[in-house]
């Protein structure tokens, strides 16, 4: 054998070891961070940080993973709630890291107290997927989820071209402050009402919960009971609007929310009773997420820094057919 058959042979050798087992500890090309492993032969373990399954939308978003992760042979998912406590969601995936996960999936509780751990994840070469709620900085491998300044732009543009469109005095009741989509949702909004003479005369935090949302409402109405709708920035609050508004006698107070889950007790089906005048779908992401895992960990293919998943509009107009779409019937 000749010097160069011998180096070309070493060379498809090379190749063809690569193609069955990736081993890569640095970052790949384009700087996105590699895992330490993969390939389709491999057994992967998964930890999901939730900031607090006690809303309806992030159980949900667990049920997406749960189910998505099952068709994914390759894959184990352990889950963790940090009952939307900070400290207890840090120690959480600390211990996922202890653990040697393969992949970090996280939706923070708050930004900022997150970032370093998700960080010290990165680092390590675990590739992490920030789902919903964003960190700060870049150190993670990709965002997943709708553009919330967009909902919310689209949510201030319902107020201001169909429920009052001469303008009025609205409410607002927030999702949990350091959360990424409280602010985004705040601030879209603004934009989508400006120029059309709607005054926000009240803003509180619900913390993304029903109670706290009917409490704060209730706070609301009776200090300024000439307000003429409520935007809440997620369906649980708007639901507990709701409830504080019949009972203050508003029964007829139009209150939109955001997050439109296909299920009984969702947003669509609130829509279609009449207790919210509109929502928007935000999807959980639980499906793109477990996808973005196995074309990281299974295919050792690179995602992109961000997927960008779609929002919809529903009112009573389209709530039924909204419905049977996102559950399955076209």
């Amino acid at each position: 054998m000749t010097r160069k058959s011998f180096l070309v042979l070493g060379a498809c050798l090379v190749l063809a070891a690569c193609g069955t087992t990736h081993e890569n500890t640095g970052a790949s090309s384009g700087g996105q961070q590699a895992p330490a492993k993969c390939g389709a032969d491999g057994k992967y373990t998964i930890g999901m940080s939730q900031a607090n399954v006690a809303e309806p939308y992030r159980q949900r978003m667990d049920d997406d993973i749960r189910a998505a992760a099952a068709a994914v042979p390759q894959f184990t998912v352990n889950f963790a709630d940090a009952a939307q406590d900070n400290s207890k969601q840090v120690e959480q995936v600390d211990n996922f890291l202890t653990q040697r996960i393969d992949l970090l999936i996280i939706s923070p509780n708050e930004a900022t107290p997150l970032t370093a751990p998700v960080k010290r994840a990165f680092d390590k070469g675990i590739p992490v997927l920030v789902l919903d709620r964003k960190v700060d900085g870049d150190a993670y491998t990709e965002f997943i989820g709708a553009d919330n300044v967009d909902i919310g732009r689209q949510a201030g543009q319902y107020f201001a071209n169909v429920l009052l469109p001469g303008g009025g005095k609205i409410a607002e009741i927030r999702g949990l402050a350091g959360s990424t989509p409280a602010k985004e949702r705040g601030d879209g909004f603004e934009q989508g009402i400006q120029g059309h003479n709607i005054q926000i005369v009240a803003t509180q935090d619900g913390d993304w919960l029903r109670d706290k949302g009917q409490q704060q409402a209730d706070a609301i109405l009776k200090a300024n009971p000439d307000i003429q709708a409520i935007y809440s920035q997620n369906d649980p609050m708007a639901e507990g609007a709701r409830i504080a508004a019949t009972n203050a006698g508003r029964a007829d107070l139009p209150i939109t929310g955001i997050d439109g889950l296909p299920i009984e007790s969702g947003g669509i089906k609130a829509v279609q009773a009449g207790r919210l005048s509109a929502t928007f779908v935000y999807p959980t992401g639980g499906k793109e997420a477990i996808d973005a895992a196995r074309q990281i960990l299974v295919d050792c293919k690179q995602v992109p820094k961000t997927q960008t998943l779609s929002t919809q509009l529903v009112t009573k107009d389209n709530a039924v057919q909204v419905y049977a779409k996102l559950n399955g019937g076209g």
